[in-house]
């Protein structure tokens, strides 16, 4: 395997789409993706894996059952196994999120729209 750099804005603006996450990177079982969103994703969770998401530019709300957390650029949030949650974003958001190869994107629930059951690598 090369050792090669990753420039994430050249990444993130290489597709439009949201709610499609891509892969940019693996390591030791776990997949670097990005992806872009705007509007409601389903609440979903999942039940063996942790996710990461890291805002890389614009904002969006991290809906949980019993809260709303705000995330900046710069912020992340690490969302435990079996928690309940929901990405809410007003306009158009980039993240990356740092999760195990074996997360389905919509978790425990199967949506026509959202769920992704191959990603794409960039």
């Amino acid at each position: 395997m090369a050792i090669e750099k990753v420039n994430i804005r050249q990444k993130m603006d290489s597709f439009a789409d949201y709610w499609n996450p891509r892969i940019a990177g693996k390591l030791n079982g776990q997949l670097v993706k990005l992806v872009k969103f705007k509007g409601e994703f389903v609440w979903h969770k999942h039940d063996e894996e942790d996710e990461m998401f890291t805002v890389i530019k614009g904002e969006f709300n991290m809906e949980l059952r019993d809260k709303t957390i705000t995330l900046y650029e710069g912020d992340f949030i690490i969302i435990p196994k079996g928690t309940e949650h929901r990405p809410v974003a007003e306009q158009e958001v980039e993240v990356m999120l740092f999760e195990p190869d074996t997360v389905l994107n919509t978790g425990n629930v199967i949506d026509e729209a959202f769920t992704k059951h191959q990603l794409g690598e960039i």
